[in-house]
């Protein structure tokens, strides 16, 4: 057993915990920040698009279970690339689409998951890939949301199960018992 860590950046950082805290070999899903200016942004001062951060997650993983390739594929899957600067009607660049990789290996990787994504789609796909850059935990009450208050959520309740849906669908062997 090998753990990694990856961090990925697809618009509601609430939204892309659901997908990946169903994957086997995930061991911890953080919602944070990432790419920004300021030291220790709140979640205010990203949401107002001032700080240059993303909102994202950061995956624990096993590599002997999942792969960082299967990961991408499942990231690209379950938001959407081609979206620049926006997710739905979460718009700004605090949405948009990065990966943020921790190596070279993981750049190389990320690299050839979004030429695979881009053979998928007729537009193009806008991920971008940035960093290093400084991770910012997001404040407790974002960390679960969706398994502790996000199923009370009216935006949670429209955005969430369509993705955990793709999820299910394309990945059925990928996901936790």
């Amino acid at each position: 057993m090998t753990m990694q860590e990856a961090i990925f950046a697809g618009g509601c950082f609430w939204c892309t915990e659901a997908v990946f805290n169903d994957i086997a070999g995930v061991t911890a899903v953080e919602s944070g920040y990432i790419g920004g200016e300021k030291p220790n942004p709140t979640y205010r001062e990203v949401c107002s698009g001032s700080t240059g951060h993303a909102e994202a997650i950061k995956i624990g993983f096993d590599d002997s279970v999942v792969s960082y390739a299967d990961l991408l594929d499942i990231f690209f899957a379950t938001h959407d690339p081609t979206q620049l600067n926006r997710q739905g009607n979460d718009i700004g660049t605090q949405y948009r689409s990065a990966i943020f990789p921790l190596d070279d290996a993981q750049r190389t990787e990320a690299e050839a998951g979004i030429a695979r994504a881009a053979a998928d789609r007729s537009e193009p796909v806008v991920t971008t890939i940035e960093g290093p850059a400084p991770w910012y935990v997001a404040e407790d009450y974002h960390q679960q949301y969706w398994a502790d208050e996000g199923r009370g959520n009216p935006y949670c309740v429209a955005t969430i199960p369509p993705k955990l849906q793709k999820l299910r669908t394309s990945f059925a062997d990928k996901l936790k018992d």
